[in-house]
C-alpha cells in the first residue's frame, strides 16, 4: 500500500462522552502464530477470534503457499497442517505486505529447510531491517541472499542439516527470539535462546500447547533460558484468540481522555508481557477496572471498564518498554492531556517499527501544538489537561509513513483537542484493526474519512 491515489486522509474532532460495550479483534501476535503453528502441526487446527487484518491474512497465504490447507467455515478458520518438517518449497515469492511479524517469524520457520524461499513486502516493510533475524539463521547454516544489506527482497536456502545454536538475544525482541525457536523446530538437537529481558511469550506458550518439547528457566536476575528439542511432533489444536491489547489501547485511551466517557471492552488479553500500558495509565490515575479475569487457552483474559479520568504525568520505567513497545504512540497522546510531564525512556526499538515511530510521534505532536522533546531513545511530553490550543486549526495533516499505529493514535488525539486532528492516510489501519473506524463511531467518536 503506498501513498498517492490510494491514500485517504481522515480527521477526528472533539467528541462528547464515549459509551458502549465493544469486543476488540483478536490479538495480532497470537493470530499470526495460530496460522503458522496450525499449518505446521499434524492434523486439524480450529481457530475462532482470529484477527482478519491484512498482516495476518498474508501469513496465512504464506503457509498455504508451503502446502497447508486453510479454509473458513462461518466464524471458524480450519487448518489441515503438514506436520513438523514437512513444509513444501513455495513456487513464488512470499509476499508479506506490511507484516513485519509474519515475515520475520516465517523466515525462521522456513529458512532452515533445504530449499529456496524468497520474501518480499510493501514499501514500508522493504525498508525495515531483517539482519537481526538473519544473523542467527546464518549461524544455523542458512544461506542468505539480499540485494540491499539484509533488507527485502531476501532469499533463504537452508543446509542439508541445520546446526542447533545457543543464541543470546542482543536486544529485547520477541520476533528475534521466536524466529530462532521456529528455526529450531526443524533442526536436530536442542536450540537454546537466552533472553536477558523478557518479551511477549506467546511463542513459548503456544509451542508447548501444540506439543513441542520446550522448557523455560528464569534465573535470579530474570534472565530466561528457553530450550527447544528439534524435529518433534506438533499436533493440531483448538484456539480461541483473545482480544489484542495493542488494539484495545486506542478506545481505552480515548475513553480516558474524552470527558464523560464510560465504556466496557470485552475479552482482552492480559498476558503480563503485554499489559505495560494499562499499568502505566493506572499509575497516571486512569480509572480502569479489570473485571471477570479468567484463563482462556493458557492465556490471561479479562474485561475492562474504562471511565474518563484526570491523568498526571509520570516517568515510565525503562524496563517496562518491552511490554508496551507498540503502545508508546498512544501513550504519548494520553500524556499530551495529562497534568505535568511524562518521560519515556528506552524507546530505541521504536526507530525500526513500521516507520521511525519515535520521530513520527514527536513530529505529529508538535504539528498539533504539543510541547515535547525527542531524544535518541526518549520522548518527553508536557501535557495540557484542558486541550486548549491542541490540534491543528489549519488542517495540516500528520505524516503517518504507512504506519497504522501512528494513524490511530493521532485520530484518538483529535477526539479531545480544541482543534481537529487530521492524518494524511487511514487506509493502512486495515493491516491490524480493520474495524477501528466503525468501532469508534459506535462509541460516539467523531472521525470521518476525507474523500
Amino acid at each position: 500500500m503506498s501513498h498517492g491515489a490510494s491514500s485517504r486522509p481522515a480527521t477526528a474532532r472533539k467528541s462528547s462522552g464515549l459509551s458502549g460495550t465493544v469486543r476488540i479483534p483478536g490479538d495480532k501476535s497470537i493470530s499470526h502464530r495460530s496460522f503458522m503453528f496450525g499449518g505446521l502441526a499434524s492434523g486439524e487446527t480450529r481457530i475462532t477470534g482470529l484477527l482478519e487484518g491484512e498482516d495476518v491474512i498474508n501469513t496465512g497465504k504464506a503457509m498455504q503457499a508451503m502446502g497447508a490447507k486453510i479454509r473458513k467455515d462461518g466464524d471458524t478458520w480450519i487448518i489441515n497442517g503438514l506436520g513438523n518438517g514437512a513444509l513444501l518449497a513455495p513456487e513464488a515469492p512470499l509476499d508479506f505486505g506490511n507484516a513485519g511479524t509474519g515475515c520475520r517469524l516465517t523466515m525462521g520457520l522456513v529458512g532452515v529447510y533445504d530449499f529456496s524461499s524468497t520474501f518480499i513486502g510493501d514499501a514500508s516493510l522493504t525498508k525495515r531491517p531483517m539482519g537481526r533475524v538473519l544473523n542467527p539463521l546464518r549461524e544455523m547454516g542458512v544461506q542468505v541472499t539480499s540485494v540491499d544489506g539484509d533488507r527485502l527482497p531476501v532469499t533463504l536456502h537452508g543446509p542439508k542439516t541445520p546446526t542447533p545454536i545457543t543464541y543470546r538475544v542482543p536486544m529485547a525482541s520477541a520476533q528475534v527470539k521466536s524466529a530462532v525457536l521456529l528455526a529450531g523446530l526443524n533442526t536436530p538437537g536442542i536450540t537454546t535462546v537466552i533472553e536477558p529481558i523478557m518479551t511477549r511469550d506467546h511463542t513459548e506458550k503456544m509451542l508447548q500447547g501444540f506439543g513441542a518439547n520446550l522448557t523455560v528457566e528464569t534465573d535470579a536476575d530474570g534472565v530466561r533460558t528457553i530450550r527447544l528439542e528439534g524435529r518433534g511432533k506438533l499436533t493440531g489444536q483448538v484456539i480461541d484468540v483473545p482480544g489484542d491489547p495493542s488494539s484495545t489501547a486506542f478506545p481505552l485511551v480515548a475513553a480516558l481522555l474524552v470527558p464523560g466517557s464510560d465504556i466496557t471492552i470485552l475479552n482482552v488479553l492480559m498476558n503480563p508481557t503485554r499489559t505495560g500500558l494499562i499499568l502505566t495509565l493506572q499509575e497516571m490515575g486512569a480509572n480502569i477496572d479489570v473485571l471477570n479475569a479468567r484463563l482462556a487457552g493458557g492465556e490471561d483474559v479479562a474485561d475492562l471498564r474504562v471511565r474518563s479520568s484526570e491523568l498526571k504525568g509520570v516517568t515510565v520505567p525503562e524496563d517496562r518498554a518491552p511490554s508496551m513497545i507498540d503502545e508508546y504512540p498512544v501513550l504519548a497522546v494520553a500524556a499530551a492531556f495529562a497534568e505535568g510531564t511524562t518521560v519515556m525512556n528506552g524507546l530505541e526499538e521504536l526507530r525500526v517499527k513500521e516507520s521511525d515511530r519515535l520521530s513520527a510521534v514527536a513530529i505529529g505532536l508538535k504539528l498539533n501544538g504539543v510541547d515535547c522533546d525527542e531524544g535518541e531513545s526518549s520522548l518527553v511530553v508536557r501535557g495540557r489537561p484542558d486541550g486548549k490550543g491542541l490540534g491543528n486549526a489549519a488542517g495540516a495533516a500528520v505524516a503517518t509513513h504507512l504506519d497504522h499505529r501512528i494513524a490511530m493514535s493521532f485520530l484518538v488525539m483529535g477526539l479531545v483537542s480544541e482543534h481537529p486532528v487530521t492524518v494524511d492516510d487511514a487506509t493502512m489501519i486495515a493491516t491490524s484493526f480493520p474495524e477501528f473506524m466503525d468501532l469508534m463511531a459506535g462509541l460516539g467518536a467523531k472521525i470521518e474519512v476525507n474523500d
